[in-house]
């Protein structure tokens, strides 16, 4: 019965109101005058002070209201009702404190003062010691009722999630205070889990602190009837060390903060802290050190240039879009072949960089006639060629359009590069080249030999080189068109089950923002000729990565989700290379930039091999377009494809006269990257 009067009495307008907003300082400052003037009198009526004197000024009730009037000025200048009283507890009983020594020095200075002049304004120090304490007490007690009772109401009138929150340290507390006197907030916090020894057993703010302890994970959050764990992104690294698996196999639900500092208890209207707390993303658990490029040269570089991208409305090539332009590029050129995507990254860049000069090109790279005529109208001075299809399956099926895309796409770019004096080609690539097992890194490889052959050849004709071939190759990056884990949380949103293809099979990651600032670091040191390679962290398995997906969903791998294997698809790999066993790296500046000492060809071969590519393809038969492919790169080896008879016949009917023909390039070419410093 109590509670719910209580509940209606929480829902009442009148109570809502008062707990969505802060008091008014007025009010809080009429308040402690109010309870000052009672102290004041009761100090009167109980015969506090005595009479020195004759006339008004020596009266009890003068001196009561001169030390009214001396708590009223100083409790105006020290700003007692300045803080949120929901909030700052701590802070008023500061204030508080020190508005009682002041008026408490005040009073004892004119006391002593007044008693050698007539002594008409003479106070006890007992008196003195009276109304600080009553005064002071009240003053307390109201604001610790005002903050109860808003707890009070604010609990019952709406169904919090209960949380734990994570650490002891000030913020940790912080975080947790406010949270707990959020109205309109979706948090109640129950505990704060400490990993230090210093807290233990103690309550802050009536929030316990409890250890922590990987065996004990289970009973705690079950005591405290919650099973979600929140905590600030500073201590993200702290979960990526492996705590974070002790709640994930426990099924705690993992909550994080971003932005803590956007909270001001002095704010004049309250903050919602709540929207500032997300579902952490697999992201952020990878185990791997963020990526971070900070060269002033890459701006200096990229400033007031005509920079085009390829495949611009695509994963990779529109965070390079963004990134360009936020590196003041004076045009950049966007081109893709995707409608729809382009006129949504048009709406964004208008919006972000409203005063760029965008210009966006829709054609296909395989186009030829097309590009020619872009090129003629922009005059770009660096490309990035971010074009190309990418996904094994399809292209595996489909030879012929990897090759017109991926191989002779890259072909048109570049050889228009050279005729229209573009300084930079930054080509990106994939670690599916090294050791092809699929025609999509078959696709790419032959690609990578191109450019990188057009440029010695260009080495050969003139003293100076026009055109700066540079290509970049890494892996996975997370969350991109068509990757793994898009796919996982769209099987987990519709109930599974997830399905991956092999239980051992590993990739590694990089985010999309890494790989690109990644791409025009290299693309500014990049001499021409090298191909680059990134340090991409550990490897990932995938099956591993799946179950952490459904477990920070809050639901368990094998019940509520279940995980299929489906075998490997046509020309997947187990493990991803980012070199073969035949190349080896230079190092560069930058740690996680490394240079590729891969083999060379020579670029009349290359041109006779790429001219049979080109008839196959016209001819429009699978197998002899796969069958070229393999006699330009010898190491792709078909896997789990029906082109793997193609490795056969070329086998039992080798040539050494297909193959082409290496050429020897002194390693300082590939070197000379290295030496560029910030």
């Amino acid at each position: 019965m109590k509670k719910k009067l209580l509940k209606a009495l929480a829902n009442s307008s009148l109570v809502r109101n008062f707990v969505a907003k802060p008091s008014p300082k007025w009010m809080v400052l009429l308040a402690d005058l109010i309870l000052i003037t009672f102290s004041c009198a009761l100090t009167l009526t109980f015969g506090a002070h005595t009479n020195h004197g004759e006339g008004f000024l020596f009266t009890p009730f003068a001196k009561a209201c001169f030390e009214f009037i001396t708590y009223a000025v100083l409790a105006l200048v020290l700003g007692t009702s300045r803080y949120i009283i929901r909030l700052s507890v701590i802070e008023d009983t500061y204030r508080l404190v020190l508005l009682i020594l002041s008026a408490s020095a005040v009073l004892s200075l004119v006391s002593l003062c007044t008693y050698f002049i007539g002594g008409f304004f003479y106070f006890s120090f007992w008196n003195i010691f009276v109304v600080g304490v009553m005064s002071f007490s009240l003053m307390l007690l109201m604001r610790l009722s005002i903050k109860y009772l808003y707890l009070l109401l604010s609990g019952i009138s709406q169904t919090k999630t209960r949380v734990i929150v994570l650490g002891s340290a000030i913020n940790s507390f912080f975080l947790a205070s406010a949270l707990k006197s959020e109205f309109e907030g979706r948090f109640d916090p129950v505990a704060l889990l400490s990993l230090s020894p210093r807290n233990i057993d103690s309550t802050v703010n009536g929030i316990p602190v409890v250890p922590f302890d990987a065996d004990t994970v289970p009973e705690i959050f079950e005591y405290y009837k919650c099973d979600t764990l929140l905590f600030l992104s500073t201590q993200l690294e702290l979960m990526r060390s492996g705590t974070a698996d002790v709640f994930l196999r426990n099924h705690i639900k993992l909550l994080m903060l971003n932005q803590v500092e956007e909270f001001d208890v002095n704010s004049k209207s309250m903050p919602a802290l709540s929207t500032h707390v997300h579902n952490i993303r697999i992201e952020d658990l990878l185990g791997r050190e963020p990526i971070r490029t900070e060269n002033p040269t890459i701006r200096s570089v990229i400033r007031g240039q005509t920079v085009m991208i390829t495949g611009a409305a695509g994963s990779i090539g529109s965070e390079i879009v963004r990134q360009v332009a936020a590196l003041d590029a004076s045009d950049i050129v966007l081109l893709d072949q995707a409608e729809t995507p382009m006129h949504e990254m048009q709406l964004e860049l208008e919006a972000t960089f409203p005063d760029m000069k965008i210009h966006l090109f829709i054609g296909d790279v395989a186009n030829r006639e097309r590009m020619e005529h872009a090129f003629q109208k922009y005059r770009p001075r660096y490309v990035f060629h971010a074009a190309a299809y990418k996904h094994v399956p399809m292209m595996e099926r489909n030879p012929a359009e990897a090759v017109m895309t991926n191989v002779f796409g890259t072909k048109n770019m570049a050889d228009l590069s050279v005729k229209y004096g573009v300084e930079k080609f930054v080509m990106i690539s994939t670690d599916k080249a090294v050791n092809p097992t699929n025609v999509m890194g078959a696709s790419k490889r032959i690609a990578e030999i191109y450019v990188q052959s057009l440029f010695f050849h260009q080495r050969t004709q003139v003293d100076r080189v026009s055109t700066r071939f540079i290509t970049t190759r890494f892996g996975n990056v997370l969350g991109s068109n068509g990757s793994v884990i898009p796919l996982f949380r769209k099987q987990i949103e519709q109930g599974g089950p997830v399905t991956i293809t092999h239980r051992n099979i590993i990739r590694y990651f990089m985010t999309i923002p890494e790989a690109c600032s990644l791409v025009l670091e290299a693309g500014c040191m990049g001499h021409g000729g090298e191909i680059f390679i990134f340090d991409m962290g550990q490897p990932v398995k995938i099956w591993d990565l799946a179950v952490r997906m459904i477990s920070l969903s809050g639901l368990r791998a094998g019940e509520d989700i279940e995980i299929i294997e489906t075998g490997l698809r046509p020309g997947e790999k187990l493990y991803e290379e980012l070199l073969n066993e035949k190349e080896r790296t230079i190092a560069t500046h930058h740690k996680k930039i490394m240079i590729a000492r891969v083999r060379t060809y020579d670029y009349k071969d290359v041109q006779e091999h790429v001219a049979r590519l080109e008839a196959a393809v016209h001819a429009g038969a699978g197998h002899d377009i796969v069958a070229e492919m393999k006699h330009m790169v010898p190491e792709f080896k078909s896997n789990n494809s029906i082109w793997q008879q193609v490795d056969t016949e070329i086998k039992d009917a080798h040539n050494d006269s297909d193959d082409m023909h290496e050429i020897e390039v002194n390693p300082e070419a590939f070197a000379s990257a290295s030496n560029i410093r910030n």
